[in-house]
């Protein structure tokens, strides 16, 4: 049965978010790695100015690939909660998540490097 619309839900509900994604910087090294990439790639914005529709990639980008790391970080724990010893199908599983983050960090590269390539060429002269 599903209960009425309540506003204090709503509110656990952001603080839960919130402490997932805690969980996911604490726990996973990548997660940091991903955080020093996101502000040094900012900052580029910032320093090179960017234009709007560039910022549009760049945020999502930045979106897909926090994104896929924490549904590989929230499937990783399911599966080791699920089957703690050794399974060949979970670690087929946990391969191809961890697969989705790399498409993901490939993908905002390449869309780095292609906002990115021009502003750098102009500066250094080429």
């Amino acid at each position: 049965m599903n209960r009425p619309f309540q506003f204090t839900g709503r509110i656990r509900s952001f603080k839960y978010a919130l402490r997932g994604i805690w969980t996911m910087v604490q726990s996973q090294h990548n997660a940091w790695i991903h955080a020093l990439a996101t502000a040094l790639v900012i900052g580029a914005g910032i320093v090179f100015h960017i234009t709007r529709n560039e910022w549009n990639w760049i945020i999502l980008a930045i979106i897909a690939v926090w994104t896929a790391e924490a549904l590989n970080t929230a499937f990783e724990f399911l599966a080791d909660a699920t089957s703690p010893a050794f399974h060949p199908l979970i670690r087929k599983a946990k391969d191809v998540a961890a697969g989705a983050v790399l498409i993901a960090a490939i993908g905002s590269v390449a869309i780095g490097l292609s906002i990115f390539g021009p502003y750098v060429m102009n500066l250094i002269g080429k």
